[in-house]
């Protein structure tokens, strides 16, 4: 109703209303629980699309939100920054909440890049079923290169070529910010980089970050009135899938590890709400001997949500320490998802937090994750 009152207007919103729609995780739970299929996905959009044209916010907010659409989005520009914070934070406590929040977010170190930030093709190391375009991204390449390098092995070991082409950011960072236009060229840069390879022959562009798989998924809907780009976006969309839902329709090799280990499934977001893949993760990681644990309140947020945790740090805190206290009960260790804002967000003492992807790396032949 937010919403609706300040689109049917037209004028610049209230901050009452501004702050609500701010503290909107975009976890798209009430689309999967609403059953007049209310299309919120859309609508929040086009709600902070206009408070970012109509509305002129304080100083210290506009400040760190240009910082972090300027930053997060440039991989290069985020190790700097990363770098950076760390030496900042014994001064944190001085500086503002949100500023001290990105700090205290900053690793102490980053590890080298890994072999997909080099580009190219890798061929399948047996007859080939499939080639695939791997989004390279911006911030997992920078915190977690293993990722994907753990996605080429799997893929390449079950015969599917894997090319990495010179896409960047999906646009998801822009989009949470009402910065459309910004979208929209990640957006094309993306489809420009992929059409290249879609020539070439393409089964699929395979995401290994849920929240940037939710946002390719819907590039046709962010050029739903583009002429030119409408079309080219919505093949590109057609071709987008998790790296769960490809593995999915390949046969496993036999797992090399011994079966029995206890893995808690957290199933971020835009893996369950966003793009409704919620059993493969589960029936993969099963299939190679691993425990499946349910998380208590699997449905809501862990708090991560995108840019939320840097931009409202209190209330992520909070349901990160809840997402935790659920994880503790479950008695596992180790943590699986499919998005790296949740690996970040629930690392914590006592948990691993592990990508789907490495655990199905190491079970058919790949080196053991870090920490598990």
């Amino acid at each position: 109703m937010l919403i609706k009152d300040m689109l049917a207007t037209g004028a610049p919103p209230a901050a009452s209303t501004v702050k609500h729609i701010d503290r909107c995780l975009s976890c798209l739970s009430c689309t999967t629980t609403c059953p007049s299929g209310v299309d919120y996905h859309h609508l929040i959009d086009r709600a902070r699309d206009h408070i970012e044209a109509n509305y002129r916010r304080p100083p210290g907010e506009r400040l760190v939100r240009w910082l972090v659409a300027t930053v997060l989005p440039r991989r290069a520009l985020f190790r700097t920054s990363a770098r950076l914070a760390w030496l900042a934070r014994p001064f944190a406590g001085l500086l503002p909440p949100r500023i001290a929040a990105m700090i205290a977010a900053a690793p102490a170190r980053l590890p080298p890049p890994g072999i997909a930030e080099r580009g190219g093709i890798h061929p399948a190391l047996c007859p080939r079923i499939a080639r695939v375009a791997l989004l390279s991204g911006c911030v997992q390449p920078a915190l977690a290169p293993s990722i994907d390098d753990a996605a080429i092995r799997l893929l390449t070991r079950h015969g599917i070529e894997v090319v990495v082409a010179r896409a960047g950011c999906c646009g998801a960072l822009a989009r949470h910010m009402g910065h459309a236009e910004a979208a929209r060229a990640d957006a094309r840069a993306n489809i420009a980089a992929w059409e290249t390879e879609v020539a070439r022959g393409l089964d699929a562009i395979v995401v290994t970050t849920s929240g940037c798989g939710t946002a390719i998924k819907d590039y046709g809907q962010l050029f739903a009135d583009d002429a030119e780009w409408g079309p080219r976006a919505a093949r590109i969309a057609a071709l987008a899938r998790d790296i769960t839902e490809v593995m999915a329709g390949v046969v496993l090799r036999s797992p090399v590890i011994a079966p029995g280990t206890a893995v808690a499934y957290h199933s971020a977001c835009s893996m369950q709400h966003g793009q409704k893949v919620s059993s493969q993760p589960r029936a993969l990681l099963a299939a190679v001997g691993f425990v499946i644990h349910e998380i208590g309140e699997g449905h809501i947020c862990c708090g991560s949500a995108g840019t939320y945790s840097l931009l409202q740090p209190e209330l992520s805190r909070a349901l990160r320490d809840r997402k935790l206290g659920y994880i503790a009960r479950t008695g596992a260790r180790v943590v699986a998802t499919g998005n790296i804002g949740c690996i970040n967000q629930l690392q914590s003492d006592g948990v691993t937090m592990v990508h789907t992807v490495e655990l199905l790396d190491w079970a058919t032949g790949g080196p053991r994750p870090a920490g598990v």
